[in-house]
């Protein structure tokens, strides 16, 4: 019964992240240590996490944290740099870049969908919930 009280308040936080990002509140959360790994990707996100794939990988995956411009509506997107991977949900000693799916106004408020490229086994997962859950694309 423990784990289903702490999987819910792992999904309560993500929530919340969720509506923070959305009224453009800044939050902190941190990922859940007992998040999910899915070996494949069928939420009705993932074609919007594969198109942003594409869009970045175009862009050799830039290392650097920043506003990226160039997307249609003279919109920008956002590079996170390196995804720590510090809670160990995905393989341990890879390196990993993240960036965000959805662009927007340069220096908007940040939402929780990114998707996060392992450089070592050459694999992208996406997260629609700020790290709780990954799927790979």
């Amino acid at each position: 019964m423990h784990s289903l009280q702490q999987h819910r308040t792992r999904r309560l936080f993500a929530a919340l992240a969720v509506v923070a990002s959305v009224l453009g509140i800044t939050t902190v959360v941190a990922p859940a240590a007992d998040a999910a790994v899915y070996q494949s990707c069928t939420q009705s996100r993932c074609d919007a996490a594969r198109s942003a794939n594409t869009s970045w990988k175009s862009r050799s995956y830039p290392s650097t944290r920043g506003w990226v411009s160039g997307w249609p509506n003279g919109q920008c997107n956002y590079a996170g740099g390196v995804h720590q991977n510090r809670e160990g949900q995905l393989p341990a000693g890879h390196s990993y870049l993240e960036f965000d799916v959805y662009p927007r106004a340069c220096g908007a408020s940040r939402d929780a969908y990114r998707i996060i490229v392992d450089r070592t086994a050459n694999v992208v997962y996406f997260s629609p919930d700020h790290y709780a859950n990954f799927y790979r694309l």
